[in-house]
């Protein structure tokens, strides 16, 4: 039996062999899937070595979930996922959209019935923000497809998902005469410790998955090195360190700065150095006994604390000059101007996509057109929209297994099928809703304006589809609608009459005219 390209039958050889066959070339193929390329040499003697890698990937995987804790990371990545996915009690968060597939209406629906089950498993309906934010954050995401072996056309029984940092994608290349590369094998390595040491043979320290096994869908960045994805994260850890060493040297700045300190001007006389350092102390510790109400025991205790920077400071005074004098000096005068810290906070938000209007609470939002709304609002919903295309290949893989699995779909037609297929996310935005109201003001002005045209120059087919915009599946559901809507019936009725009516009076005329004549 032959399945996703694979053909499953009895062991006959003590280790069966994964092969993609791709064309030869002279360059590896750079796929965003951050896959270790190494040289083939055999399924046993294949060797991996994962230094800089996995290791490194892993750490970075770890250090994007600390940072995604800190509250301003925190409050930006809630912004961007909440503007990624919303939740509506009369919608669903995604809808499939196969306008552009040139299929029968019940493949269609078999295909959209498929898509609701391929959510089902993933419970996308409670727990599409926080997939869609894992993801966001480790900037990747797997699931192990597991099927009934024995009825594979059951289709998929469960998609589990799987720590990013216990699974890696090797990618097997061959290098032939003529400098020629060609991919032989494409598998994944899981190891549930992690990969934590130096080197891993895929014999001992990983176990092999086949590649349509595992579901991948990833944040698209790649390193340097295209060794290994990062994540939309990444390039917020330079400014948040700045911002954290910023903040603490404030705080440090303000708790040494703040208070007022005394200066203590001793007069010792003609003391030796000896002696006059001795006075010196005693003076010190005379005055700086202190009592101390402990409010967690109730006692009161004598608290001999030392100098330190932020309390008084003592100078002893030669005969012939002043004697004892104490003065204060005054605190820092700056301890107010935060305008460093706002800076690498505005370069922090920047570094994420997401509008400073928007994470600023003291700022309300206000209402407007679309043409006022701010270019940096407008980017950032860019930026979104990619986002959903990036995520909506989860979507596209696992639908894809399904339909191949249950025989809906041939395996050669899968990928012509799946770029014509397309997701509708659920928004909440102003601003999208705020555009797409002024479109649609737009294309009915418009039509009105063409009202004298229709039906001569133009079609009422080609106003529909080409100015309205509207789909043939939008069109058959509004001429349903039209034709069970009673008001509308009445309204063709009479405009049925009158042209009749119309057109009795045109014939009346044309025979009074002929007997004129006549």
């Amino acid at each position: 039996m032959e399945l996703f390209g694979f053909t499953i039958k009895r062991k006959e050889e003590e280790q069966p062999q994964i092969v993609a066959v791709t064309q030869p070339s002279f360059v590896p193929p750079v796929n965003d899937d951050g896959a270790v390329i190494v040289s083939g040499g055999g399924v046993v003697g294949t060797y991996v070595d994962l230094e800089g890698t996995a290791r490194t990937e892993a750490e970075l995987i770890t250090r994007y979930r600390q940072l995604s804790l800190q509250p301003e990371i925190e409050t930006a990545v809630e912004e961007i996922v909440g503007e990624m996915i919303s939740y509506d009690s009369n919608q669903e968060q995604v809808n499939i959209n196969l306008d552009d597939l040139e299929f029968s209406k019940t493949l269609k629906d078999k295909i959209s019935d498929e898509f609701d089950e391929v959510k089902k498993l993933l419970d996308f309906s409670s727990s599409g923000f926080d997939i869609i934010r894992r993801w966001y954050v480790d900037g990747r995401l797997y699931y192990h497809v597991i099927i009934d072996t024995t009825s594979p056309q059951d289709g998929i029984k469960e998609l589990r998902y799987i720590d990013p940092r216990k699974i890696r994608k090797i990618r097997e290349i061959k290098k032939e005469k003529g400098k020629t590369i060609t991919v032989q094998n494409e598998y994944y390595m899981y190891n549930d410790k992690g990969f934590q040491s130096k080197e891993v043979t895929s014999s001992t320290n990983g176990l092999r998955i086949a590649k349509d096994s595992i579901v991948l869908v990833s944040s698209g960045l790649l390193d340097e090195n295209n060794s290994y994805v990062l994540s939309y994260l990444h390039k917020a850890i330079k400014p948040m360190n700045q911002l954290r060493m910023l903040e603490d040297a404030s705080v440090i700045y303000r708790l040494t700065r703040a208070p007022e300190r005394r200066v203590f001007y001793i007069d010792v006389g003609n003391l030796p150095k000896m002696k006059a350092e001795q006075y010196l102390a005693d003076m010190m510790q005379r005055h700086k006994n202190r009592l101390v109400y402990d409010a967690t025991t109730g006692e009161v205790r004598d608290d001999r604390k030392f100098m330190t920077m932020t309390e008084d400071f003592w100078i002893p005074r030669r005969e012939g000059g002043k004697g004892t004098e104490i003065t204060t000096l005054p605190p820092g005068a700056n301890l107010g101007q935060m305008e460093d810290v706002v800076y690498f906070q505005k370069r922090l938000y920047q570094s994420l996509h997401v509008p400073v209007t928007r994470l600023n609470s003291e700022q309300g939002f206000s209402l407007g057109r679309s043409s006022e709304i701010t270019r940096e609002e407008l980017r950032f919903s860019k930026f979104v929209d990619r986002l959903r295309m990036k995520f909506s290949v989860l979507f596209k893989d696992a639908l894809g297994k399904q339909l191949v699995l249950k025989g809906i779909v041939a395996q050669e037609e899968l990928l012509e099928i799946m770029s014509k297929i397309k997701f509708d996310y659920v928004q909440d935005g102003y601003f999208t809703e705020l555009k797409e109201s002024e479109i649609i003001t737009n294309r009915v002005n418009t039509v009105k304006n063409m009202e004298d045209m229709i039906g001569v120059y133009y079609s009422r087919n080609f106003v529909r589809k080409k100015v309205l915009r509207l789909s043939d599946d939008d069109i058959e559901q509004m001429e349903e609608e039209n034709a069970e809507d009673p008001i509308l019936q009445q309204q063709a009725e009479q405009q049925d009459a009158q042209a009749e009516m119309q057109q009795q009076q045109t014939q009346l005329q044309q025979r009074k005219a002929d007997m004129e004549q006549v």
